[in-house]
């Protein structure tokens, strides 16, 4: 989908590019007009920014034939008008048929069929309607997942639920593009030798003479990407773009695409120089103009692409050396990657709001240690123009609130910087020793440890009851170069732990409070993947662990997630990364939480870490929460029992003792 902010003169200005079943999130003013469209232009909606409903769902599921209006007729299938009005195609029985103005219809394509069919969302009309390109879909697999709740609301016996649910090494949906020609009704064969195993098709994209289209091929396994032209006439096929990774391509979170068709150019997204940049690739010519951007930091996000002005704006991290890497900036620069403006600079992360007319933003920063500061900023060159104001946290400090501290260490290969937060309680004793806890979850999707300033911090609870608490972005995770984000490869079990150890020891150097003979950890989902992994692989460091719906075995969660990381197809290397395998390493005290509902990460995950403990003999506690889903550890009964937990092998007192 195409999001453009409509002026109010009704020109139309595009803002960002939205994939299909994802979530974006743009700052609007009260009354603004935005506009959804497809690529090829249709219309999906038009909304005015409120203050109290500020969410737009797309439907993009096709109405299926045959459905039921409510006074009971047939309804009409959804269809797809051709630019030139002259033609609908629609969806029947799997296929697509398409209607004249004389409303006569006739059969277009002849293989689709309820298990490889056609759907009305990938249908795809040339400008000139002359050509029509579409997707066949070929069903994935079912694999049901069974879950029992115990003790349902309304009745005494218990429930099965189940659910389809992909995991690692299944059949997936196979997508193949098709193409046909209206004037003589027939298709038109496509080369496949460049789309042959695809994880994804889409992004399609009709040149705007109509001469080709083009769509984006993710291989399964995520080591190649490339943009694919399909000649309209004959069906030959050409790469525009092409990207290889000896290990994976982060396509969930650094795809992007942007077609400027007015000069046959696209902005692409790459990591393959080893830092996340902007390109430009001459379409018609099949090669790379230039580089955008570049530099030792990353482009974050595109904010929006000025065609008319050739400028880009965007979001990056890591462009002031002396700064947080992870902190967000606003830049924009030119397309051919001249004049590189920083349009933000206080030493914190970023979120701007444009003015109307876009000649101002109102820029807001600030920091874990620093409470939020707003300035105004020119937005041509990023100057200062005024400080709007800064909040004032006198009170909050005299109250006896402590500052998170932030915390730069050395990793795993003595070189790169490791940045982590310290929380300490409120009564504080400078003279005491404490327990150290460590937050975890090295999630390769993205980094985790907060960057901006707020009043509470979960964190903090757990500190009030007598505990240092830190969270740390070890190797591995997300938003660095891509060397530091390769640690992860076909390797979740490391975790980023050398480095969290070795962050943990430069802290405690420095900070004689922190007792690092006594140092827990938890987390939930990838997080209770790792707090477990910590106690097996680093148990002689982390004596306490509570490890909450954890995807203990990469081989039972789901499948985007865990081939993102851990590639195509399966083999030993899963085997050797799951907490299954390694359970009989288990040393310290280990409080596994599940609830029995959980919909995200497979119950049976947790309850086979359990059949492995038990086997191996080992002492453990575990806790399933009757109608919990996902998360069970943040409900109420769930967070009690964690913080008991450390009270109680980590402060040797049994839980509650201020009560007594």
């Amino acid at each position: 989908m195409q999001l453009f902010w409509v002026d109010s003169n009704g020109h139309q200005r595009r803002y960002a590019s939205i994939p299909i079943n994802q979530e974006y999130e743009q700052h609007t003013f009260v009354g603004h007009i935005w506009l959804l469209t497809d690529d090829q232009k249709r219309h999906f909606g038009i909304y005015e920014a409120h203050l109290h409903n500020p969410l737009v769902v797309v439907e993009g599921e096709p109405l299926e034939t045959g459905t039921e209006e409510p006074d009971g007729k047939t309804a009409e299938p959804e269809t797809v008008q051709s630019p030139n009005g002259q033609w609908i195609a629609l969806i029947n029985q799997d296929n697509i048929w398409l209607r004249n103005q004389d409303g006569k219809e006739f059969q277009l394509s002849h293989d689709g069929n309820q298990d490889n069919g056609y759907s009305q969302d990938s249908i795809y009309w040339s400008l000139d309607s002359k050509k029509l390109a579409a997707i066949r879909r070929r069903k994935a697999e079912e694999h049901l997942v069974h879950i029992i709740e115990s003790s349902p609301s309304g009745q005494t016996q218990p429930k099965l639920h189940t659910f389809n649910y992909l995991k690692p090494g299944d059949c997936i949906e196979h997508q193949q593009p098709r193409l046909f020609d209206i004037g003589s009704s027939t298709s038109v064969p496509i080369e496949p030798n460049l789309f042959s195993n695809p994880w994804r098709i889409n992004h399609l994209h009709w040149a705007e003479d109509s001469s080709e289209f083009f769509f984006l091929y993710n291989q399964r396994g995520h080591q190649i990407q490339r943009i694919v032209a399909v000649d309209a006439n004959s069906g030959k096929v050409e790469s525009v773009v092409e990207e290889k990774s000896d290990t994976f391509i982060d396509y969930s979170q650094k795809t992007y695409l942007n077609w400027l068709d007015d000069s046959h150019e696209l902005i692409w997204m790459s990591e393959h120089n080893g830092w996340n940049h902007l390109y430009l690739y001459d379409v018609q010519k099949r090669q790379l103009k230039h580089q955008i951007t570049d530099g030792k930091w990353i482009v974050r996000k595109v904010e929006y692409v000025d065609e008319e002005r050739r400028k880009i704006c965007f979001q990056a991290s890591g462009i002031y050396p002396e700064q947080d890497p992870y902190y967000i900036h606003y830049c924009q620069v030119n397309l051919d990657g001249s004049n590189l403006v920083f349009l933000t600079e206080g030493d914190g992360t970023h979120t701007i709001q444009w003015s109307p007319d876009r000649q101002f933003l109102v820029d807001t920063w600030s920091r874990v240690d620093q409470p939020p500061v707003h300035e105004l900023r020119r937005a041509e060159d990023g100057k200062l123009l005024c400080k709007l104001a800064e909040a004032d946290w006198n009170e909050l400090l005299q109250s006896g609130w402590q500052i998170p501290q932030r915390f730069l260490a050395k990793g795993r290969d003595g070189e790169t910087n490791i940045y982590g937060v310290i929380w300490r309680p409120t009564n504080f004793d400078r003279r005491r020793e404490y327990p150290v806890i460590e937050h975890i979850y090295a999630g390769p999707h993205g980094a985790f440890v907060p960057k901006s300033f707020h009043v509470h911090y979960g964190q903090q609870e757990i500190a009030e009851l007598g505990f240092i608490v830190v969270q740390i972005d070890g190797m591995g995770t997300n938003w660095r170069s891509k060397k530091f984000h390769d640690f992860c490869w076909r390797n979740l079990k490391d975790a980023g732990f050398p480095d969290r150890i070795a962050w943990l020891r430069a802290a405690a150097i420095e900070h004689p409070e922190m007792d690092l003979n006594r140092v827990g950890i938890y987390g939930g989902s990838a997080g209770g993947q790792n707090a477990l992994s910590g106690l097996l692989h680093h148990g002689d460091f982390y004596k306490v662990g509570v490890a909450d719906c954890g995807c203990h075995d990469n081989r039972m969660d789901k499948i985007w997630w865990n081939e993102a990381w851990m590639g195509w197809p399966v083999s030993s290397h899963y085997e050797d990364n799951s907490n299954v395998t390694h359970a009989e390493k288990l040393q310290g005290k280990l409080l596994l939480i599940v609830g029995e509902l959980d919909r995200n990460v497979d119950p049976a995950s947790t309850m086979q870490v359990v059949n492995a403990l038990i086997k191996a003999d080992k002492d453990f506690d575990l806790l399933v929460i009757p109608g919990a889903g996902h998360g069970a550890a943040g409900a109420l009964y769930g967070q009690r029992r964690q913080k008991d937990f450390f009270v109680r092998h980590l402060l040797y007192q049994e839980p509650r003792w201020l009560e007594q």
